[in-house]
């Protein structure tokens, strides 16, 4: 058995680099023909002189506030989508919501399978797949790599946890797929019922953080549990690796499949191997090419190569949000999204979304102040949230004046390091 999905995955860095930058003028002008918005965006810039990294950090940053003003001018893809390449294609919403086009190729699918290869998942093993398989992308990538490395799939999809129990303790899948959090919700239910999930052996996670607390807990359960570092537009950007006593090598290894740069926040300059910026991706999508976007996240880049002898670039992982935007439970909550709730409720003079966890899962409480003289009502601003976000969340009453004036609408105060 090899130690590797495929060659691809330990060439040299200068031949990685040449192969993706031999490719990149062709793509870039093959875009700029089909797609309008998208050679606007070059900006009179001959796609053949886009041969190196120093070449492309020339170009702008595409920020995914532009996308949601460009859709909402030239609804659903903004100009950014290829028309032609769009039939028999799915199409997901991201927040925002953003419309994003599938990316159905081969090398899509082997993207995401390298994930799970990385992880000690192997053709042969049954995934539990409890990523949602409607409107946003998560079901359909992992369920994607999984097959294409040769796994089976139980497409248990979100929720339903008692079903979700029933389901594993008879199929008996060895590996789950989902949020980092829903693992232990399974397998704590499981123990109320009196169910054996001891088949779970080994874990892909992504769409949150995995606390170390928390894979040190899995770990002593007997699950090996590895997490990756996806996108709706780009699928799987970096993943992590197995040792081979089951605990992860440093970092994430970036995927063969895109250009990742660490750029300074605010700007479009490429920071320093360690300095922490923002991740900014290109793409090769024919049906929605995306050139230097900027994803939001935080992360850098790790000196030398990963002990698991791949050579591709290894970054720190997700570490934290360049914006507001915050990831909860799998779903990112925008700025945008709590706007909308205190616009349902006009009595609202001041919101502020704080993120905690509780245990081993994500709360969020929204603090609301009132306008002077007006009462507020908890429970409809609730509702508003969980209408606006797609998530459960509390609702706290807060003295007029004690919220910090300090432009922040989105606090996350979970702690990373425990």
């Amino acid at each position: 058995m090899t130690e590797y999905f495929d060659a691809l995955e330990t060439r040299s860095p200068e031949q990685r680099d040449a192969a993706l930058f031999s490719a990149l003028p062709a793509f870039l002008a093959k875009a700029a023909r089909a797609v309008p918005a998208f050679a606007a965006k070059l900006g009179g810039v001959d796609p053949a002189a886009i041969t190196d990294r120093a070449a492309l950090a020339k170009l702008p940053v595409l920020r995914k506030s532009q996308i949601m003003a460009g859709q909402a001018e030239d609804p659903p893809f903004g100009g950014l989508a290829d028309p032609a390449a769009l039939a028999g294609r799915r199409i997901f919403q991201s927040p925002g919501p953003i419309w994003v086009p599938e990316d159905d190729r081969p090398e899509a699918g082997r993207a995401t399978a390298r994930a799970f290869f990385a992880a000690g998942i192997r053709s042969g093993d049954t995934v539990h797949n409890t990523f949602s398989h409607h409107m946003t992308p998560g079901g359909f990538l992992l369920d994607a790599g999984a097959r294409a490395l040769g796994c089976s799939v139980f497409p248990a999809g979100v929720g339903s946890t008692d079903l979700q129990v029933e389901a594993a303790a008879g199929l008996k899948p060895s590996v789950y797929c989902g949020t980092p959090d829903f693992l232990k919700v399974l397998l704590d239910r499981a123990a109320e019922m009196g169910k054996d999930l001891s088949s779970f052996r080994k874990a892909l996670v992504t769409a949150g953080a995995l606390f170390p607390s928390l894979r040190a807990e899995y770990f002593s359960r007997g699950v090996s549990v590895m997490q990756c570092y996806a996108t709706a537009e780009f699928g799987v950007i970096a993943y992590e690796t197995a040792g081979a006593d089951g605990q992860p090598n440093p970092g994430m290894v970036v995927n063969e499949h895109i250009i990742v740069e660490i750029v300074r926040p605010g700007t479009g300059d490429p920071v320093p191997e360690g300095e922490v910026g923002e991740v900014v991706v290109t793409g090769f999508n024919p049906a929605y090419p995306l050139l230097r976007l900027g994803t939001g996240d935080l992360s850098a880049v790790l000196a030398g190569a990963s002990p698991c002898g791949r050579t591709n670039t290894r970054i720190r992982g997700w570490m934290g949000r360049a914006d507001q935007r915050t990831k909860v439970k799998g779903m990112f909550v925008d700025p945008a999204q709590i706007a909308e709730v205190t616009r349902r409720h006009a009595g609202i003079a001041r919101a502020r979304l704080v993120v905690t966890r509780d245990g081993e899962m994500d709360v969020m409480t929204l603090h609301v102040e009132p306008t002077p003289g007006q009462t507020l009502d908890a429970d409809s601003i609730a509702v508003a949230l969980r209408d606006a976000t797609r998530l459960g969340g509390h609702v706290a009453l807060a003295q007029p004046g004690s919220l910090p004036n300090d432009g922040k609408v989105i606090s996350d105060e979970r702690d990373y390091t425990k």
